[in-house]
């Protein structure tokens, strides 16, 4: 399978979970993954739109800079009450204090919900997956946008990160699971 643009990514991502049956409780579970800074974030935004579905962001999971325990919070805060028909939640990182929130985060149980991060399409989440989308970009333009995000000064961790995320995904084979690639250099037209 070759890996399409963003724009192609949403239409294909509308016309499959037209028809696809929910596998988490009611909700069609949609798992944007891929490595940091590939341009997971915008495509999860651009579906969310146009699916009308809330999205779950895995780097408010995340304890700093570890995907360590993100899944295991996602899991059981979100995707099991979920599937028992139950509404999620779950406390937020501050990555400013480097500590979670103490308030909670509602997750209502919606027809669709978006899971968009490094680690959000582990070999765990086939059960309950509708969707798995994974998008990719060169390890430098990554890195590139992820300095211009985070400043120079975080450099360091970005490249432990790299290491760590890649690993990750060897060990799930994430990218030869997904359903949908997307090259996330690619230009996108106007939001559908």
């Amino acid at each position: 399978m070759e890996p399409v643009g963003a724009d192609d990514a949403v239409r294909l991502a509308v016309e499959r979970l037209a028809t696809a049956p929910p596998r988490l409780g009611r909700t069609r579970l949609v798992c944007v993954d891929g490595p940091a800074g590939s341009g997971k974030t915008t495509l999860a935004g651009r579906l969310a739109g146009a699916l009308r579905a809330p999205v779950v962001h895995m780097d408010d999971l995340y304890d700093g800079w570890t995907l360590t325990g993100a899944f295991e919070r996602l899991t059981t805060g979100v995707l099991r009450p979920l599937a028992e028909g139950r509404p999620g939640a779950y406390a937020r990182y501050d990555w400013h204090a480097g500590r979670f929130e103490d308030e909670l985060t509602a997750v209502p149980v919606p027809e669709v919900l978006v899971v968009e991060g490094c680690g959000s399409a582990p070999r765990a989440v086939d059960p309950w997956a509708s969707l798995r989308i994974w998008v990719e970009a060169p390890q430098a333009v990554r890195l590139i946008r992820g300095i211009a995000r985070d400043g120079a000064a975080l450099e360091a961790e970005w490249l432990r990160w790299q290491d760590e995320e890649a690993r990750a995904f060897a060990a799930d084979d994430t990218r030869a699971r997904a359903d949908v690639l997307v090259d996330g250099t690619r230009e996108t037209g106007a939001p559908v």
